[in-house]
């Protein structure tokens, strides 16, 4: 029953958090400086709205479309009663996301090291430090209003022990890579990068990311990721994908779907 008390207490801080989060940010929770992101989600061959998983569970979105806030659908002839659903994309999980994560996917993690490439708004790392004991969780932040906010957070909720956040590009972070015996990577590059810049990114993540025995989590699956990229990446050489239980999530009202987008590599 205490356990049951504690993990349900850190729902309520992690719900805390997300709500704190939407107070400071615009519904679709992108900051006018991540102008290369905002012009792909533009650019994409049908319209997409970003909507942040972690701030937004479908109950909320429910609640925002009845308020004229946000919408799911697109007219697909102005003036017309033709529409079709929106395409919506997250950069982070949600909190049915982040709780597999760590209770279903993840081994304990006890004196490890967990880096989550592109941590954003931070959820990776705050529900690390509730559902783990991982000794360190580092984000690495290349956008300085996502690493603004994290910090706000993450002083708020008396993190600073166990949580850093490293304002930096990735790659010019090997020594963190190569010590982190957990790596998350949420749709991390495709939005904020172009295809030449992606690959190289991929690349420094295949050659640093080399401690036998770690753990790499990716959402999409890096054979995705990785398919429209010129890379010099040999999978085989790198990861085995461990098999996951998708089934092992118990709530009710689990988005089967997004859970099956999360991939677990052990690297060899």
């Amino acid at each position: 029953d205490f356990d049951e008390l504690v993990v349900s207490n850190n729902d309520v801080v992690l719900k805390n958090i997300a709500e704190d989060l939407r107070n400071r940010l615009p519904v679709e929770a992108m900051f006018n400086s991540e102008h290369q992101a905002v012009q792909k989600i533009h650019q994409h061959p049908l319209p997409m709205i970003h909507v942040d998983a972690f701030l937004y569970d479908d109950d909320f979105v429910d609640s925002l479309c009845e308020e004229g806030k946000m919408s799911r659908s697109y007219c697909t002839e102005c003036g017309s009663y033709k529409t079709a659903p929106l395409e919506f994309i997250s950069h982070s999980f949600s909190l049915m996301e982040l709780k597999f994560l760590y209770q279903h996917v993840l081994p304990d993690l006890t004196g490890k090291v967990v880096v989550d490439v592109g941590s954003r708004l931070g959820a990776v790392l705050f529900a690390g430090y509730l559902y783990s004991s991982a000794s360190q969780l580092y984000g690495v932040e290349m956008n300085a209003d996502f690493c603004q906010l994290q910090e706000i957070m993450i002083t708020k909720y008396q993190f600073l022990d166990r949580i850093k956040v490293v304002h930096a590009d990735i790659r010019t972070q090997a020594s963190l890579l190569q010590e982190a015996d957990v790596v998350v990577m949420n749709n991390v590059f495709e939005y904020f990068l172009d295809r030449q810049e992606q690959a190289r990114a991929w690349d420094f993540i295949a050659g640093n990311v080399r401690k036998r025995g770690s753990l790499l989590v990716t959402v999409p699956s890096l054979k995705e990721s990785l398919s429209k990229l010129q890379t010099d990446i040999q999978l085989s050489q790198w990861v085995e994908e461990m098999e996951l239980n998708y089934d092992v999530c118990m709530e009710k009202d689990v988005d089967r779907e997004a859970l099956e987008q999360i991939h677990l590599y052990k690297i060899l």
